[in-house]
């Protein structure tokens, strides 16, 4: 996995991984960015999971780096396979060469096709990373008191 280059800083809650709940047969308390969680699929289906938007654009994330509140959810952006500028490729011909993907100044996964919803979309790089920032919901009660520090 390639760093990202730009990291955002997000609602913790679109980073979160959620739990499986076995009495609904679902994940529960998953956030939009980690349940686009996509290489996998990528790798096996040439096809994603459900897009989260990022600034008007839906991406994928292909995987995470660092550990703790230094943890990078990497995600590229989504095209069109009709507007994609370059040669679009797929998963099993760009991981011929793993190395050479690897070095990819736009990233490992720029350029390939993939499915997500009966469309065929390209991955376009380079990826950007999405971190925890604050909370909103610390911002509700920014400069309250509690009854006890009064």
């Amino acid at each position: 996995m390639s760093a990202a280059r730009v990291v955002h800083e997000v609602d913790p809650a679109r980073l979160a991984p959620g739990r499986w709940c076995h009495e609904r047969d679902a994940e529960i308390g998953e956030g939009d960015i980690a349940g686009s969680y996509s290489a996998d699929k990528i790798a096996m289906e040439n096809a994603v999971r459900k897009p989260f938007r990022w600034n008007g654009a839906p991406h994928v994330s292909t995987g995470s780096f660092g550990a703790g509140e230094r943890l990078v959810h990497e995600a590229y952006r989504l095209v069109d396979a009709s507007v994609f500028k370059g040669a679009p490729t797929t998963y099993a011909e760009k991981s011929k060469d793993g190395e050479a993907a690897r070095r990819d100044p736009m990233g490992f996964y720029h350029g390939m096709t993939v499915r997500q919803g009966g469309r065929q979309l390209v991955m376009c790089g380079p990826p950007v990373g999405f971190k925890a920032g604050p909370s909103p919901q610390a911002d509700l009660f920014a400069g309250l008191q509690s009854p006890r520090t009064r």
